[in-house]
């Protein structure tokens, strides 16, 4: 019996011996004791760091959009593995990163598992396909995996030509634009695919009259990376247009486009307001009135002045102001607005404008005003009708002029001052019309006083100056109480010169009121004497009339040789 079993022993030794020789290579995969310490591989598990799978379904991602993909690792070597450099290598339709590495850092001890997360991106539809290379410190130093998956298409993209540079978007509509105005768009250029791709040239396909224009600095596009391009269209005529943007590059593709179209409707043209819209950063220049309008029924000199406001957010220069026409009267004065003036934000000025009317008639007339703020130039319009002429002969000349003076009622009858003669002791009498009451005092402007006095007679010696206050007789070196100013008379050859401290004014002398000038109930004897019923005549230094006008009646019997002689009032 012992015999029996040591020989089925021994049978058996012999079977699994000869099983094992015939075998080959399963017999050895079985085994692994029996082979060769240098014929061993890493699926056998003893070359070091495995991939725990070594394809992985990464499954669909839209595109566009990021799916995250974990691979695991594992060490089944007999000594602690240092991980080294990760490589990866997408389809041309993806994109993808490591956005997370456990293997790295400390040895994976035998036995441990590791993760590395892969950030695929999706950029073309179609199947997507990735392969990951890790160096390790094991015995076969490189592993590997592959991740595959779909890249779906969703929305618009599904009928998109595929290109490698995506265009984003892929066509420009400007609209309907109803003004002269420029618009800009942008056009963002990305490089789809794993490669690097030379931009060649971008530019813009269409009419000259469509106004579209491109401005890009996009030269190399590494994978994944974008850039940016401006399309600006300026309309150049009206109705439809329509261009495209074409992108040449070194891809796969080699072209890239984007359609442009637009449509320029231009608004029918109104009247231009006289005070333009507010703009960000600059001046507004505005009037208190629309117009400057004098009235119509003007018969004497009239004057009207206007306010000039910076509506703006910033100052503003007055650049130039001045009347269109030039023979119609009208004048500006020269205080308050002028150019050379800068108003700040809220700032005013007064514009005052007089009108002496040098026709009976209507006027029309503007001011221009130019400034530095929005739109650049204002145009005040003049309007204005006058029945009677203003004769410029009349008007009061000021020769000099001196600050706006304060008068002091205890002042006026005892400091005079005289510019041709010494100084005067003696209290000089006012009249009634011009008394002051108590001891307050009042502010004359000495260069207005005579306004609204002319002269209607004269002599070399003499004349009568008619005003809102009466009739007035003037001499010659005597000083008159006019406008509540004492003034020094010097009767002038064409006029009368008044002067009080600095202010010297020229009354001018109007020599259509002169009797050589009116032939009318004017009789002439052989020795040239005028005599006319209740008005007498004196040929003074100018030939000039004087008017008696209820002061009696003056003779001159002198003949017309420019000299005065024996005036008798």
């Amino acid at each position: 019996m012992a015999m029996c079993k040591f020989y089925f022993y021994i049978m058996a030794c012999l079977l699994a011996i000869f099983l094992l020789l015939t075998s080959g290579d399963d017999a050895r995969a079985q085994y692994p004791g029996f082979d060769a310490p240098s014929g061993r591989v890493s699926s056998g598990g003893t070359s070091g760091l495995v991939a725990v799978k070594p394809s992985i379904d990464g499954g669909n991602i839209a595109i566009g959009a990021t799916s995250q993909v974990v691979v695991l690792f594992r060490n089944e070597g007999g000594q602690p593995i240092q991980t080294g450099q990760i490589n990866l290598y997408p389809s041309s339709n993806a994109s993808a990163n490591v956005s997370l590495n456990q293997c790295q850092g400390a040895p994976l001890p035998p036995g441990a598992e590791c993760a590395v997360a892969i950030s695929v991106k999706g950029l073309q539809p179609g199947a997507w396909r990735l392969e990951m290379l890790m160096l390790h410190s094991g015995r076969s130093r490189l592993v590997t995996s592959t991740l595959s998956g779909h890249i779906e298409a969703n929305g618009d993209s599904a009928d998109r030509l595929a290109s490698d540079i995506e265009t984003i978007p892929n066509k420009i509509e400007f609209g309907s634009l109803g003004s002269s105005q420029t618009l800009v768009e942008s056009v963002i250029l990305r490089n789809i695919t794993s490669n690097p791709i030379h931009i060649d040239d971008v530019s813009i396909n269409s009419a000259n009259s469509a106004g579209f224009s491109v401005d890009a600095d996009c030269k190399e596009l590494k994978a994944g990376q974008a850039c940016i391009a401006t399309v600006t269209w300026e309309p150049k005529q009206k109705g439809p247009a329509t261009g495209v943007l074409v992108v040449r590059h070194d891809g796969a593709t080699a072209l890239a486009s984007v359609t442009l179209s637009g449509d320029y409707n231009p608004d029918n043209v109104d009247e231009a307001d006289i005070f333009p819209e507010a703009v960000p950063g600059r001046g507004l220049l505005v009037s208190s009135q629309k117009e400057v309008n004098f009235g119509e029924t003007v018969t004497a000199a009239s004057t009207i002045t206007v306010s000039l406001v910076n509506t703006g957010d910033s100052a503003l220069t007055l650049d130039k102001i001045k009347i269109s026409g030039s023979d119609n009267g009208l004048s500006l004065s020269g205080s308050g607005c002028s150019e050379g003036l800068t108003l700040q934000p809220i700032q005013a000025c007064p514009l005052t404008m007089t009108w002496s009317p040098t026709r009976i008639g209507d006027v029309l007339d503007d001011v221009q005003i130019v400034h530095s703020g929005a739109r650049g130039i204002l145009i005040l319009p003049v309007r204005g009708r006058a029945l009677k002429v203003v004769s410029q002969d009349q008007k009061a000349i000021v020769l000099s002029k001196s600050p706006t003076k304060v008068i002091e009622s205890k002042d006026v009858t005892s400091n005079v001052t005289s510019k041709r003669k010494k100084s005067k002791d003696q209290n000089i009498e006012r009249s009634d019309s011009f008394k002051h009451q108590g001891d307050s005092s009042s502010s004359i402007n000495a260069s207005s006083a005579l306004d609204g006095l002319k002269i209607t007679s004269f002599s070399a010696k003499r004349a009568i100056v008619n005003g809102p206050g009466g009739s007035r007789l003037i001499h010659n070196n005597k000083d008159v109480m006019l406008g509540g100013i004492m003034w020094e008379v010097a009767i002038q050859e064409n006029g009368i010169e008044f002067a009080n401290g600095e202010d010297r004014i020229l009354l001018l002398f109007d020599r259509s009121l002169s009797s050589v000038n009116r032939v009318t109930q004017q009789s002439y004897n052989k020795n040239g004497t005028n005599l006319a019923n209740g008005q007498g005549s004196n040929r003074g230094i100018s030939g000039q009339s004087v008017s008696g006008g209820g002061y009696g009646q003056v003779q001159n019997n002198s003949s017309y040789n420019g000299t005065n002689s024996s005036t008798r009032y």
